[in-house]
């Protein structure tokens, strides 16, 4: 026997997908919101009343957009899965063209309507086009389970004279009863939530206004709007992509008038080529960035960031929980198409971007979304690469859509190390200051957690261990600030940082089953209480010739120099004057790799064609010093050259911004001097009058 066969569908089918395809009555409402945007509505209202009384309750959603004929309900509207939009999507771009308000369909898979099911069992719906008669469809999903197969439910649809959109009214109403859930005060705010920032907090569309009603005002209550905090963000950025660059880069920061120790500050670039680490450690390769090779057109980022710190909070915001709570309930960066958000980023627990995991390693530099609300800004023709999902929880994570995330992080990490110089000075004025002993309590807490929280015995040993040794660095730094403060170091730099990095460790041992990130952050520690022991201990200082160590510098460099096509110019080996200084040469050898470093990483970074970096001795940099001069011929410093030296703040990708705190540090406790002469001062080759130039200047030996 032979034949065809053909799909009989289950006529239940339409229950499954409603469920299945539509994750939550946000998202459901949304998708029908987002329909009236596509029909050209300049306005939808959104009513629900008496939702906690599922069998009485009524949700209704009424646009102002083009309506459906008798004819688009029948062949459209009731095809499941039709390419209608799609195809009109692609008609529109190939010939250039646009809504009469300027709109591109948003919907693309045919399913929005599955929204309908999701809330409730009875449908009304009512449609209009412009001069033709009313529509009306009723839709009672219940009758579903008593046909076997789909298209044998019957559903009512009657065309008549206009009856609710007369005149020269059109547009589409959906009356949903029979609500197939019970609602909540919080499931209400998260709708009323979500539709508040369909729209960008930056630039909403005046062209379509979302109306919202409900007799549960009462449960709406403190949900706050964007322009009644926005006056309370102390920093913000523009930024725009394109292709492989942030084409425009804006920062500025804006304390308060009562804030009087500061001053207002900004920060414009252009032209940043934006890129991305490839391996790991010295061997890191950079891969550039570049949107245009997955069809994702010029992106636009606008961020506001707050400072919740409870002191800095006092100089200037009246209702600090009331902004605490907007932050928490509405914080976040969100990414709007030709205006209308693409759901569900921004949303508490979609950490897109990886900003709550960074945070957990840098907790004093980096965003998170209790801190910032920002808007991504896409347009609908030329980011055709970034393919929405079909559950419409947001877009396929595909290689488009890394390289589009790659892109925001980057520029993200740009606005961090801007906002960290700043912060800065923030806690010096007006912050709380931070006393030691939490660090040893904390380090004490943690172990007490691991214990619980971790299952794993080897794992556990190896955190054990990692924490001891941090315990004893920090033990050591402690006591030698108690006896001796001659090295010049900060502690409560060190105490401030370590107990931030401590209260991420305490939370992500609590949150994380993933041990990844316990144990980047527990190195992170390690790296911070190491790096100053290291300088602090009591190393024997002798005699050493910079030369030697210059030369053994660039020998342990050689293969990085080869290989990145660096060219030494070495104006040292010649020098004829006394080059023995006081040092312990293993950290003067490590501060001259990590510089070397640095001007290998950005003289790269920056395409210079032909990468060259000058070393060389000199009595002039520094009065009365013996001075190694390092300089290469980039494009300089991108950070004031007085805030490079704080630690934590790099404008460096990836970067922890400690090598050239620690390099001071190291100069400190030699008596000696981390100095960056203006460009000029110094008598060095035309290439490297624009380039980045230190100095390590040196008390010299007595012979």
């Amino acid at each position: 026997m032979s034949g065809d066969l053909y799909f009989k569908p289950k006529a239940r089918l339409m229950s499954q997908l409603g469920d299945q395809l539509i994750k939550n009555e946000s998202i459901a409402l949304l998708e029908l919101v987002k329909n009236a945007y596509d029909a050209d509505a300049r306005t939808v209202e959104v009513t629900m009343n008496n939702i906690d009384q599922p069998e009485i309750g009524i949700i209704i959603i009424e646009d102002s957009g083009e309506g459906m004929d008798y004819s688009t309900i029948k062949n459209v509207w009731m095809e499941l899965g039709t390419d209608n939009k799609k195809k009109k999507l692609e008609k529109m771009i190939s010939e250039n063209k646009r809504s009469p308000l300027g709109r591109l369909p948003m919907g693309e898979k045919g399913i929005g309507r599955f929204g309908v099911h999701k809330l409730g069992q009875k449908i009304h719906l009512i449609s209009r086009r412009e001069n033709c008669n009313e529509v009306v469809v009723d839709i009672d999903w219940l009758k579903f389970d008593n046909y076997d197969y789909l298209g044998d439910v019957p559903i009512n649809i009657i065309e008549r004279i206009p009856e609710y959109f007369v005149g020269d009214k059109t547009g589409t109403r959906i009356v949903i009863t029979n609500l197939k859930s019970q609602w909540s005060r919080g499931k209400l705010r998260e709708v009323y939530r979500s539709l508040n920032t369909l729209n960008s907090p930056f630039e909403s569309l005046t062209s379509f206004e979302i109306k919202f009603n409900t007799n549960h005002q009462e449960w709406l209550k403190g949900l706050l709007k964007h322009e009644e905090i926005a006056n309370y963000a102390l920093f913000e950025a523009n930024i725009k992509l394109s292709k492989s660059q942030i084409l425009r880069y804006d920062y500025s920061f804006n304390p308060w008038d009562s804030l009087t120790k500061l001053d207002n500050r900004e920060s414009l670039r252009e032209n940043i080529e934006m890129v991305i680490g490839e391996g790991r450690g010295r061997n890191k390769k950079l891969i550039p960035i570049d949107l245009s090779q997955h069809n994702i057109g010029d992106v636009t980022i606008k961020l506001l960031i707050f400072d919740l710190d409870s002191k800095v909070l006092s100089y200037g915001v009246p209702d600090r929980k009331g902004l605490r709570e907007y932050l928490k309930t509405n914080g976040g960066i969100f990414v709007y198409r030709d205006g209308i958000r693409i759901y569900e980023y921004g949303e508490k627990g979609n950490d897109w971007l990886g900003l709550e995991a960074k945070r957990i390693n840098a907790p004093s530099i980096s965003l998170s979304s209790s801190i910032v609300i920002g808007a991504v800004y896409l347009d609908r023709k030329t980011s055709s690469g970034l393919e929405e999902k079909t559950n419409r929880e947001g877009f396929v994570e595909n290689q488009a859509f890394e390289t589009f995330r790659n892109a925001i992080v980057f520029a993200i990490e740009k606005i961090e190390r801007e906002r960290a110089i700043d912060k800065e000075l923030l806690r010096k004025f007006y912050g709380h200051t931070n006393k030691s002993e939490p660090v040893m309590a904390g380090i004490e807490d943690i172990k007490k957690k691991i214990s619980k929280k971790i299952t794993d015995d080897d794992l556990q040993k190896e955190l054990y261990k990692c924490l001891d040794n941090i315990e004893n660095d920090y033990k050591y730094i402690s006591d030698v600030y108690i006896r001796s403060a001659t090295s010049g170091l900060s502690l409560s730099i060190v105490v401030h940082e370590l107990q931030k990095i401590i209260s991420e460790l305490e939370h992500a041992i609590k949150q994380e089953v993933a041990s990844t990130h316990i144990k980047a952050l527990i190195n992170d520690l390690a790296k911070v209480t190491d790096g100053y022991a290291s300088i602090i201990r009591n190393q024997k200082k002798t005699i050493g010739d910079l030369k030697d160590v210059l030369r053994n510098a660039l020998f342990n460099v050689k293969y990085r120099l080869r290989v990145h096509k660096i060219d030494i110019i070495d104006d040292f080996s010649n020098y004829q004057g006394n080059t023995n200084v006081k040092c312990v040469e293993n950290l003067i050898l490590g501060t001259l790799m990590n510089l070397i470093d640095n001007s290998i990483w950005w003289t790269e970074y920056t395409k210079i064609p032909q990468k060259k970096i000058y070393l060389g001795i000199s009595d002039d940099a520094l009065e009365g010093y013996k001075s190694i001069v390092l300089a290469d011929n980039g494009k300089g410093f991108t950070i004031p050259t007085e805030q490079v030296i704080k630690p934590f703040i790099s404008d460096r990708p990836g970067g922890m911004g400690l090598g050239l705190h620690l390099a001071n540090e190291v100069m400190n406790s030699h008596g000696g001097k981390l100095i960056f002469p203006d460009n000029g001062d110094l008598e060095l080759p035309t290439e490297f009058q624009n380039g980045a130039l230190v100095v390590l200047a040196f008390k010299e030996a007595i012979q």
